[in-house]
């Protein structure tokens, strides 16, 4: 007999992992609060406004009945905004037990706590947050329900319950690896959306591809930086999580995160950015809470502070460029503590 997987909820990200299941089970649920959502889904196999022109599978079946979704389910997705993830977590609470796998797959923190997606999760549960698995790497939704090759990671503490992520999302064109840094995954793919805006701000003042490699490099650094101060492993930001998810996401028109920054770059205000695109720009958010966690925490991260004075403090793109290019002199390896070069070396 087939095992129900369940989805919460119908954005971009969330149809098109549901994709991916349904190519391995045929009882895939999709919750949505838009019954047009779930109707449109049901019946057109469509779901334009995220995932315009792509054909869904027949075996995804949309609800706006949080219950009919997840009752007997083997394991829930929990694909829902930063912002909705404690709502939706408590929603799903009445129905959860303790034997079901539960995924997650969004990059940021939520906005008041700034505590991360798994933690928001664990506390709404009532289960072990090292329980809680965590999905991230380079993955763009509309390429992933085109079944483009893809790669990512699924990270718990808990080895065994990665290796569930693992086999249920595992096929051809989807492939998965396991991991323990949980804590480095999860702050790795929120991290990094911040240097999207940033790369994109740099497209669209027209600064070329050597400001661009410049970005992404001496971004990669600072979000190691707070990473490694807040516990994650180094060495995760290397691989998928880190290196690969911010390459796709600060250089690609896929990506939200760049194409807001690109508008930034181009002067158009932030208000009008965040209508014209209709959809949550996860960077925006993780912005401010990274600009938190460097002054509590005091490390260095200048591209985010640039980045937050021009999101939030009327600084324009080019005098944030400006006012990095103007930094003290250092070396390249300056800005690494003696305790991080012997975590890195150990």
């Amino acid at each position: 007999m087939a095992e129900k997987v369940t989805v919460l909820v119908a954005g971009s990200w969330g149809t098109a992992l549901a994709t991916v299941l349904a190519a391995n089970h045929t009882e895939v649920h999709l919750w949505t609060r838009k019954q047009e959502q779930a109707a449109e889904i049901n019946e057109a196999h469509t779901n334009e406004h995220y995932l315009p022109g792509a054909t869904l599978p027949h075996n995804i079946i949309a609800t706006t009945d949080m219950q009919a979704a997840v009752e007997g389910s083997k394991a829930v997705l929990i694909v829902a905004p930063s912002s909705a993830m404690r709502e939706v977590s408590r929603s799903l609470k009445p129905f959860w037990h303790k034997d079901m796998l539960v995924i997650h797959a969004t990059k940021g923190f939520e906005k008041d706590t700034r505590k991360r997606m798994s933690t928001v999760i664990a506390e709404e549960l009532e289960m072990p947050e090292e329980q809680v698995v965590v999905l991230s790497g380079p993955s763009h939704a509309e390429e992933v329900v085109r079944k483009c090759p893809t790669t990512v990671v699924v990270a718990s503490l808990d080895l065994e319950r990665a290796a569930e992520a693992q086999e249920l999302l595992i096929n051809n064109d989807f492939r998965v690896y396991t991991n323990r840094d949980q804590v480095g995954v999860e702050l790795a793919g929120a991290l990094k959306n911040i240097i999207a805006l940033g790369t994109g701000m740099s497209d669209g003042l027209g600064y070329g591809d050597n400001a661009k490699a410049a970005l992404l490099t001496r971004g990669l650094a600072e979000i190691s930086r707070v990473g490694v101060e807040l516990g994650a492993n180094p060495l995760t930001f290397s691989g998928l999580a880190g290196l690969g998810d911010l390459v796709v996401t600060a250089t690609s028109r896929h990506s939200r995160n760049w194409r807001a920054g690109s508008m930034l770059g181009q002067g158009k205000p932030l208000p009008e950015v965040l209508e014209s695109m209709g959809m949550v720009v996860e960077g925006i958010r993780t912005t401010e809470a990274a600009y938190a966690f460097s002054r509590s925490l005091g490390v260095q991260m200048p591209i985010t502070d640039q980045i937050y004075h021009v999101l939030f403090k009327g600084r324009s793109p080019r005098s944030a460029v400006e006012a990095l290019m103007g930094r003290d002199r250092k070396t390249e390896m300056e800005a690494i503590s003696q305790e991080t070069w012997e975590q890195w070396h150990s």
